[in-house]
């Protein structure tokens, strides 16, 4: 009776064993996005059911944030696995900008890939009389949240027109999403949104008022002087009532990560991502400019070893 006890509790230590391997084998990977109206969060939230489904022994959430900046300084912090950023923001991260939010260095952050193109979309409601960038002066403008890489391309683009926040009418520090709401209310007159092309809410602000996307030339482009800006097109009817393309900037987004994730993780996170494209796809328009073999184009941080390694399978890396 003695033997069988025994052997009954080895079996159940065993077992405890069992279970405590696997939970110790659990990874987390905590996506971290945007604002619910822009396009980082519906394609984090895709990729997390990628991971989810694709890696082993993984748990993926996606997370809202006030996008760039916060991913950045969470990642730092080791409070998430992935993160969007604009490129720009990154750089400045990576050189510890205190301008741009970014006190000290943050050594940490490590590149996974560069994906698709945020473009500056300013949209103005088009009783408000704004049709260019001066225009903007004296008027009620949303920049994006305080920090947010959309914020520091108004900065950035505003500055390059030869005019910063003190020239406007009222500066709001808005996401998205409220944003438009406001302009609906006519209690805003334009919103700076740095975005992939067909962004939710200004496709929902065209169907309820009339608006006026408002150009960012070439030559007020190349006056921002960061290689990141380039000149870019939103071509016609890319929202409701655009009728002709609209020249802006545009500025490259990438996903990073920190030094703390594994060898393992970070390679599976690049190779799902680039093996489940029909999911991203999916979730947002913006996905589709996603091309591996751009993937490592201009990142302003080393690559974390596990992606390398992801891109020396696929030929980009030798």
């Amino acid at each position: 009776m003695r033997w069988f006890r025994n052997f009954g509790l080895g079996l159940g230590l065993g077992a405890a064993l069992l279970a405590t391997s696997g939970a110790q084998a659990q990874q987390f990977v905590n996506v971290l996005t945007g604002g619910q109206s822009g396009v980082y969060y519906p394609l984090g939230v895709a990729l997390s059911q990628v991971y989810a489904k694709s890696i082993p022994n993984v748990r993926a959430t996606a997370q809202v944030t006030k996008a760039s900046a916060e991913n950045l300084n969470l990642l730092q912090a080791g409070r998430g696995e992935l993160g969007f950023t604009l490129g720009d923001a990154l750089s400045d991260a990576w050189k510890g900008d205190a301008d741009a939010g970014f006190p000290k260095k943050l050594d940490k952050l490590r590149g996974i890939a560069g994906i698709y193109s945020n473009y500056i979309q300013i949209v103005a409601n088009a009783d408000s009389g704004i049709k260019t960038l001066a225009d903007l002066k004296g008027k009620r403008v949303s920049v994006g949240a305080a920090r947010s890489g959309t914020e520091l391309n108004a900065r950035a683009v505003f500055k390059a027109a030869g005019f910063d926040y003190k020239d406007l009418g009222k500066v709001e520090y808005l996401p998205f999403g409220e944003s438009v709401e406001l302009i609906k209310n006519r209690q805003l007159d334009a919103t700076l949104q740095s975005a992939g092309l067909g962004v939710a809410s200004i496709r929902d602000l065209a169907t309820s008022v009339k608006i006026i996307v408002v150009p960012v030339p070439a030559e007020t482009v190349a006056k921002v002087g960061d290689a990141a800006y380039q000149p870019a097109t939103i071509p016609a009817n890319t929202y409701g009532g655009q009728t002709a393309d609209v020249p802006t900037a545009a500025i490259p987004n990438f996903l990073v990560t920190h030094s703390g994730v594994s060898d393992e993780l970070a390679y599976q996170m690049t190779k799902q991502l680039y093996e489940h494209l029909d999911t991203l796809h999916s979730a947002h328009n913006a996905a589709k400019a996603i091309q591996r073999d751009k993937a490592i184009q201009g990142m302003p941080v080393p690559l974390h070893p596990g992606a390398e390694r992801y891109y020396k399978e696929v030929g980009l890396l030798k």
